[in-house]
């Protein structure tokens, strides 16, 4: 077996078998995600039970896992509360002035009647009016029974009120009024309707009280003579009822309502319901099954629904990774470990702020630096999945922080959750300086703060101006705190999944980075044809999708091994002859090859991340040294001897381009150095020459253990094109420059 076939055999075994590629190993990742989420939420959700029986005593202290109704105390509250109910009663409007109006009519026409004798006349009158008194309240009660105004209660205890204190006019009054005119009695109807107007317009709850006033008023009336002043004072008396009656029905409901107003008593979260050694009471025994804090009985609902809820949590974010990530899955396992990692440090931090937090003062929920796990996902995996992370960091906020009772979420700290979250994203999109985490954080602050304070004016019930200040200065806190976190957290990362954020490319492009100054110092030539290397290569890369930024960085770093033997590079040769010329091909071979190897080992010294070193190792892949194969050739046919190599002692070792990233740096390697060997490019030169690199790669299998498509290629093509003309405008001849005329005179030129 060739060791082209070993190599090729060997990436796919690695990318197969290895750990970091490993569908079980992704799969079990996810699996452990299940297990945090579910282990996580259960404290929240699955309240500890405990097995103890009625009549013993406890062998542990047994604390509320949550505020817990006392019902005991809650009924006790309630019936206080009834018992301070006062008695109501309701002031009713007889009209008993209309009463009053019709017995004086009736006096009048019988009065007038003279075929009636005045003894007659008494007998009437002594029958009469006591009975339309009565028909008067009667008349009341059905016309309201009818209509619904009053209750069934109400109106039957006006009815024995009424009867209860009626008033009996004495005998004599019946002969007094058997002789009043028609002129006096219309005299006695306005001041008999006034007097009984007026008593009836103060609250009477028993009507002897009242009567006992109507002398006075008859006393200081119009009426001038005895018998109008006798008449009007008793059917007055006989008319005023009481009007304040006692309501049951309305005071039975008002003890209701008391009882149902009454807020329910708590045992607050973390109270101690049962000591240890405390008896077990029926009340005590009855409170803790209330509460299902016993395993009196097995029920795995709860714990069921719980693990379903963890697995749709986790599930969402494999198949959103799995949706995006074309026919290879989008990331290794190292970096689904780092994920999980990130999950665990953000749902420490909420418990670590959930411990602190009470239901009095669930405003400090504001303080979990919710952000941190969106932030850091953004920063070192991607922009799209640390929004859909978000969303499940914002579910489980709203689970672990939330305070109230009877509802699994609290949506305002769900809501705020996300939305600091998006805010830290977009604040730190394509970061490119540390100090851009700084600047998220201040949005973090603000944008925190605002939400804070805008849900304190929607809800008006659970806020006032206390909370609505310490949850704004939490918020504001989170904020701060996110952005030490992630500032600490950043190079724990970095360095330990060799994650290659955009803020380190960008650190590790700085010119003052040793090696880069070596490169410039040392090797001028190689680090001007590196600086080449990144633009086309950058610009390549983005065209296709992929990391420019790393594309750029690594080219800077590719050819760092030139900087052992700068001389024997073509592009350090200036005015000096070229030692290739002088010395054997295949130590020229060896010399040239080494550089790749020389430069790995280089960035191993300086602690460069793998991603930086692959490229360095892998741009020249194993490609073919056609000249110095074809030199020895020549010279083993000028000493007449049989060639003791073959083509694959002129190759580099490689391995192969194993990204993207590796195989667009190579052939822009190949497409800067072609093109400054041509000492005057063409347009049409340039785009063959481009083509050619390409398609000798292709053909050379050098792309092989890499995803790039044809389509990236012919993107990649074009793109470099553009770009090779771009930055040598000056000495490429295009087409219309090559057929116009010389100049004829200086002037011309």
């Amino acid at each position: 077996m060739t060791s082209k076939e070993l190599s090729k055999g060997k990436s796919f075994q690695n990318r197969t078998t290895g750990w970091k590629y490993s569908v079980w190993a992704r799969y079990l990742l996810f699996l452990f995600l299940v297990i945090l989420f579910y282990f996580s939420l259960a404290s929240k959700l699955l309240p500890e039970r405990y097995d103890i029986q009625e009549g013993t005593r406890s062998e542990v202290d047994i604390a509320a896992p949550m505020q817990i109704p006392n019902t005991k105390a809650t009924l006790k509250a309630q019936e206080e509360a009834a018992e301070r109910v006062q008695p109501i009663y309701q002031i009713v409007q007889l009209r008993n002035e209309n009463l009053m109006t019709t017995l004086l009519d009736r006096i009048d026409r019988l009065n007038q009647d003279d075929q009636i004798s005045s003894q007659d006349k008494i007998d009437i009158y002594r029958d009469e009016i006591p009975q339309r008194q009565k028909d008067f309240v009667s008349n009341f009660i059905n016309n309201n029974r009818k209509a619904g105004t009053y209750s069934e209660t109400l109106l039957e205890e006006i009815r024995n009120v009424v009867q209860e204190q009626s008033y009996r006019i004495p005998e004599e009054t019946y002969i007094k009024i058997s002789r009043l005119t028609s002129d006096d009695i219309q005299e006695m109807k306005s001041v008999g309707r006034d007097i009984v107007s007026r008593l009836m317009t103060d609250q009477i709850s028993d009507a002897t009280t009242a009567r006992a006033k109507v002398a006075e008023m008859v006393s200081v009336s119009s009426l001038s003579k005895r018998t109008q002043r006798e008449v009007v004072q008793e059917l007055a008396r006989l008319v005023v009822t009481s009007n304040r009656f006692y309501d049951e029905e309305g005071t039975k409901e008002a003890k209701v309502q008391a009882r149902e107003n009454t807020q329910t008593v708590y045992i607050k979260q973390g109270d101690t319901l049962v000591a240890k050694g405390e008896m077990i009471t029926p009340e005590m025994y009855a409170l803790l099954d209330e509460n299902d804090l016993l395993k009196n009985e097995v029920n795995y609902w709860p714990q069921l629904g719980l693990l379903m809820l963890s697995c749709l949590l986790s599930a969402a974010i494999l198949m959103y990774i799995q949706q995006f990530s074309g026919t290879h899955f989008k990331y290794n396992n190292a970096q689904l470990l780092m994920l999980v990692l990130i999950f665990i440090i953000t749902i420490v931090l909420m418990h670590v702020t959930a411990f602190i937090q009470t239901a009095d003062r669930s405003y400090v929920g504001f303080l979990a630096p919710v952000a941190v796990g969106a932030m850091l996902i953004a920063l070192l995996l991607d922009t799209s999945l640390a929004f859909v992370c978000s969303i499940i960091i914002g579910m489980l906020s709203s689970i672990i922080l939330n305070t109230h009772q009877g509802q699994i979420f609290d949506f305002e700290l769900g809501f705020f959750a996300v939305l600091v979250s998006f805010v830290a994203i977009f604040a730190t999109y394509r970061a490119s300086q540390r100090s851009t985490i700084l600047k998220g954080a201040i949005m973090v602050c603000l944008f925190g703060s605002i939400a804070v304070f805008t849900l304190s004016l929607i809800d008006t019930g659970d806020w006032n101006r206390t909370t609505t200040l310490y949850g704004v200065g939490f918020a504001f806190a989170g904020g701060v705190l996110t952005a030490i976190l992630v500032i600490g957290l950043m190079p724990f990362f970095e360095t330990s999944f060799g994650i290659l954020s955009a803020l380190k490319l960008v650190e590790l492009s700085n010119p003052n980075h040793p090696l880069l100054r070596k490169l410039l110092t040392e090797t001028p030539g190689t680090y001007h044809h590196s600086v080449m290397v990144g633009n086309l290569s950058e610009a390549a890369a983005e065209a296709i999708g992929a990391n420019g930024l790393l594309c750029r960085v690594g080219s800077y770093y590719h050819d760092i091994g030139k900087t052992k033997r700068p001389i024997y590079f073509i592009e350090n040769q200036n005015n000096m002859e070229n030692p290739h010329d002088s010395i054997d091909p295949k130590l020229s071979k060896s010399i040239i090859v080494a550089h790749a190897r020389d430069g790995v080992e280089m960035q191993k010294d300086y602690k460069l991340p793998k991603p930086i070193r692959d490229i360095a190792e892998q741009h020249h892949g194993t490609t073919f040294l056609h000249y110095f194969y074809h030199k020895a050739l020549r010279q083993a046919e000028e000493a007449g001897v049989e060639p003791d190599f073959t083509e694959e002692d002129f190759r580099y070792p490689g391995p192969k381009a194993q990204s993207k990233e590796s195989a667009i740096v190579g052939i822009a390697d190949s497409v800067e150095a072609a093109v400054r060997s041509l000492r005057k490019p063409t347009v049409e030169q340039v785009e063959s020459m481009i083509e050619k690199i390409i398609k000798g790669r292709l053909d050379d299998h050098q792309f092989n253990d890499c995803d790039l498509t044809m389509r990236e290629l012919d993107i990649v093509a074009k793109t470099l094109k553009e770009t090779v003309m771009g930055i040598f405008h000056s000495r490429i001849e295009y087409p219309e420059e090559i057929k116009k005329p010389k100049p004829t005179s200086p002037e011309a030129g």
